[in-house]
């Protein structure tokens, strides 16, 4: 399959903080999907579908990005912070086992976001220290 699912985190909100490898697959991407707030983050463009939805949706959004990977799209799912806490990567995984055999072939990865808890304890000194 020609298409691919990326789960990424978007970061704490601060531009700066969402990292070089996320930039890079947004720019390559065809579709961006996630919850209302998480897209909205995301800039428009020409070739990408902004796919917004609202919240207690996850396993849904989840197969729709994995429906259009299975298309031939390129997906990403988008999520603050980091998308494996308290965000899609668990839902996309949740959708992939639910769903047809055949999505087992998509290329599926996750990238990691910085978590507001890291953001914050920066600025803050060392709050997180000693293996917290």
């Amino acid at each position: 399959m020609s298409g691919w699912v990326i789960i990424a985190g978007l970061g704490p909100g601060d531009e700066a903080l969402v990292t070089p490898e996320v930039r890079a697959v947004l720019e390559a991407a065809t579709d961006v999907v996630g919850y209302i707030p998480y897209v909205a983050r995301v800039a428009p463009r020409d070739g990408l579908t902004l796919h917004a939805s609202d919240n207690r949706v996850e396993l849904e959004r989840a197969a729709h990005a994995l429906a259009m990977a299975a298309e031939g799209q390129r997906v990403v799912v988008v999520s603050s912070g980091d998308p494996g806490v308290f965000a899609m990567a668990s839902a996309v995984f949740e959708a992939l086992e639910a769903g047809p055999q055949h999505w087992r072939a998509l290329d599926i990865r996750v990238l990691p976001g910085i978590t507001a808890m890291l953001a914050a304890a920066a600025k803050d000194g060392a709050p997180l220290g000693h293996d917290f």
